[in-house]
């Protein structure tokens, strides 16, 4: 299996679960936030939402500077929005990386903010960090929703709500 046979597998097999958790984010609850360094419920499922656009960023750019691509979150208004915004972003990836090459992902990619470097990597490193940001960032939202009293569903099997 190549590298990018792999990361396919593990974008499908991760959708699944994404989708499960964005479609019970409740609208009402969008301003809501545990902290207030924390994201808002809003702002923290809307990154989720479009975490698989960074598959083609990854792909056909060599960086991000965020000086020069101030970050402007899509609007979202209702959970339908969201799921929406995910499905579009999620095909988007699915396309990119239909189209990427093998050789393109040991080419490097550079995460910056004008002169500051924060990393630079082969871009298959960046395509795992994408991933896993979705990852990350779900698990997050998922103690949002739990603080919320909203069941959860399960990621790799059972969540407590659908246990026994």
């Amino acid at each position: 299996m190549t590298q990018i046979e792999a990361f396919t597998q593990e974008l499908e097999r991760e959708a699944l679960t994404t989708r499960k958790m964005l479609s019970i984010v409740p609208a009402d609850k969008f301003d809501w936030r545990p902290h207030a360094k924390s994201m808002t419920v809003k702002r923290l499922a809307t990154h989720i939402a479009e975490l698989p656009n960074w598959i083609g960023m990854t792909l056909t750019t060599d960086e991000l500077d965020f000086e020069k691509n101030p970050y402007k979150p899509e609007e979202v208004k209702t959970t339908a929005d969201l799921l929406s915004y995910f499905e579009k972003s999620l095909e988007d990836g699915r396309q990119q990386i239909a189209q990427a090459k093998e050789d393109q992902l040991e080419k490097p990619w550079t995460l910056r903010s004008g002169e500051t470097v924060y990393s630079t990597e082969p871009k298959r490193d960046v395509l795992r960090m994408s991933l896993s940001q979705i990852i990350h960032h779900r698990a997050q939202l998922g103690v949002y929703l739990r603080l919320l009293n909203i069941p959860i569903p399960g990621s790799y099997g059972p969540s407590a709500d659908e246990s026994f």
